[in-house]
This record gives C-alpha cells, structure tokens and sequence, in this order.
C-alpha cells in the first residue's frame, strides 16, 4: 500500500491537529479481516448503534474501551475447560479488535449482549452553543423620530 505524507498540507494551517491525526489513523489501518461482522444503525438524528455479531462470546469475555474518539471493541476467549471433539467447528472464537473512529460530541450511552449479538448504543450531544438558535431582533427607532415626536409634545 501506498503511503501518503499529509505535511504539506498541514503547514499553512492551524488547529487542524485532530484532523491530521484522523487522517494518519485512517491510513495506517491495517485490512480488515471482517471478522466479526458488524451493523451500524442510525436510529434518529442524535441516536446510532452499532451491532455486532459475538455468537460464542460471554459478557466477561467482551470488552468495550472508549478514549478520545476512539471506540474499541475487543473479545478474547476464555481457555475451554471441558475436553471437546468437534466433527466441523464454524462458530468463530478467536479473538478479536474491532475499532470504530466516533465524531465529535458522539458519546457511548450504553451497551448490552443480547441472544449473540454486542448491541452498543450511540449518542450525539451537542453543546448548547453548537445548537441552532433564534436570536431576537429589536428595532430601534431613528434618532429623527423621537426628535420630531419631543417637539410636537412641547408645541402642545
């Protein structure tokens, strides 16, 4: 794979440091294996989840880190205690990292491990000052006008 170098187009720009180290992120990923298969939903405007598929996972083995805006979600199986003779084993149980680069201002609300599926519940809250709001316009009268209006009161 070809490897790109962003620091030409960081040199006249300022503040843009999260963006570089998305960029730099994104391009070091290694390919995907698609192992375990995954959903993402959008539930409304401000509500996602991400739903993966962990057949043979038990809640302790699952683990979810969020840091910065970085979601991950990593399963290791337990060593199996119980000698087993498969005749054909196609449930999956190695072990796995899955990543997940969230947007600003996206906060996990929750998790829950349902019927082999590891539902993790999204939401976007935006500051009061990040939300659209009505400002109120007030009119002010010309200077002129209450002049005019002062003289007709003292001719009366």
């Amino acid at each position: 794979m070809r490897q790109v170098d962003y620091s030409p187009l960081f040199r006249s720009t300022v503040g843009f440091d999260r963006l570089a180290r998305m960029l730099d992120a994104a391009s070091s990923f290694e390919a995907e294996t698609g192992y375990p298969p995954y959903n993402i939903e959008r539930i409304d405007d401000t509500k996602y989840k991400i739903a993966i598929a962990v057949a043979g996972f038990a809640g302790d083995e699952l683990k979810i880190d969020v840091k910065e805006n970085a979601l991950s979600v990593r399963g290791e199986k337990k060593a199996d205690t119980v000698e087993r003779q498969y005749l054909h084993r196609g449930i999956g149980s190695r072990a796995f990292e899955r990543r997940f680069q969230l947007a600003d201002f996206v906060e996990v609300d929750g998790a829950e491990l349902n019927d082999g599926m590891l539902n993790i519940h999204l939401v976007r809250n935006l500051p009061e000052r990040m939300k659209p709001r009505t400002v109120a316009i007030n009119t002010v009268q010309p200077v002129e006008a209450t002049q005019a209006k002062k003289i007709e009161a003292a001719a009366a």
